[in-house]
């Protein structure tokens, strides 16, 4: 069709499975397997229906704004609250790389970068990660690497690996990259590791990226942001307000705020997640796993013996799901997502007939 040669096409993320029915044990797309804050429940029956009929507050101007702000220790005009991290990031992509230079992130990691790059005609080059899976800082350092890029992005635990990169490594990138915006997606960063947040007062040109879908339970609200110097949050409001001025919708902004506010329901939370994934890594270890270490909420296993898409699709027969890819260098891995302490039991006795 003629008019097909004016389309812009991408090859689109692709989610994990999405099963309904009753009786699965959902371990594949790393949402949190406990309800969000009593606050969130309360704030939900208390919503006022009527003002559905007009148009939300935007994001900064809100008690979620004043909420995270006061969480965070920070000024709300270091903020920029959207549509959950996917959302912020997109518009991230869109407003900071857009130089004929390529952007860079690692080569196993979220794979909705390499959609947004090729989306917006962003050249990019994916950077290798080593052998244990981590990330080798000095590809991304021009003096090393003899790459001059036009921007940084990697999340910080990596995904689906769970490696962390420690603090002094994050800032050694980004001190080397001064002329350029980078990006660290802490998606993860609540179940081990520390966040660097605290550059974001030193270097202009850091933007941190989190979200209210693993560790504040919320992925069905659809809640993201970012921090940064007021400069960086300057420019990406206005591109977002180029685009839709009211992107948040009032039932998300109030019960974003009321999540914020119960901070000891969030950490204990965090806490029986992490206790479950370190019980995970010895139970795992002994069905014969082997796995990078994981500072997520989630495990990336490989088994000795028995090939990982067989594991999967005899785990899916048992209604239990999990995430396979069929990639490169990661198609003998499986990313377990660390559930209630009653469903990885249920793993277990599953591998334990699947593995022997």
């Amino acid at each position: 069709m003629k008019w097909e040669e004016n389309v812009r096409r991408t090859v689109p993320y692709t989610a994990g499975e999405q099963p309904r029915r009753a009786g699965v044990i959902k371990l594949n797309t790393n949402e949190s397997p406990y309800p969000p804050a009593p606050g969130v429940e309360r704030a939900l029956a208390a919503l006022d229906a009527g003002q559905m009929r007009l148009y939300p507050a935007f994001p900064e101007q809100t008690e979620l704004a004043e909420a995270l702000a006061a969480y965070y220790g920070i000024g709300t005009d270091r903020l920029f609250i959207g549509v959950g991290s996917d959302d912020v990031l997109c518009q991230a992509f869109m407003t900071f790389f857009n130089s004929d230079r390529p952007i860079l992130f690692p080569d196993i990691t979220y794979s909705f970068y390499d959609v947004w790059a090729d989306l917006y005609r962003i050249p990019y080059r994916r950077q290798p990660l080593d052998e244990a899976f981590r990330i080798r800082r000095e590809d991304y350092i021009e003096a090393k690497s003899g790459i001059r890029c036009g921007g940084i992005v990697f999340p910080n635990p990596n995904a689906p690996t769970g490696v962390l990169m420690p603090l002094d490594g994050v800032e050694e990138i980004v001190a080397a990259n001064r002329d350029v915006v980078v990006i660290v997606d802490e998606a993860y960063i609540d179940f081990g590791g520390t966040s660097c947040l605290e550059l974001i007062d030193r270097y202009d040109n850091l933007l941190v990226v989190q979200t209210f879908s693993k560790s504040r339970a919320m992925a069905g609200m659809r809640i993201g942001y970012a921090m940064g110097a007021p400069k960086l949050i300057g420019y990406l409001n206005d591109v977002k307000y180029s685009v839709n001025s009211y992107t948040m919708n009032y039932a998300a902004l109030q019960l974003g705020a009321a999540s914020v506010k119960d901070a000891g329901y969030f950490r204990t939370c965090c806490e029986r997640i992490v206790r479950t994934r370190e019980h995970a890594k010895k139970e795992l270890a002994g069905l014969g796993f082997t796995f990078p270490d994981s500072y997520a909420n989630f495990l990336f296993v490989s088994h000795k013996r028995v090939p990982a898409k067989e594991i999967f699709e005899r785990l899916k027969e048992n209604d239990i799901y999990v995430r396979h890819w069929d990639k490169e260098r990661i198609e003998n891995y499986l990313r377990i997502t660390i559930g209630t302490d009653e469903q990885m039991q249920a793993l277990y006795a599953a591998l334990e007939k699947i593995c022997g």
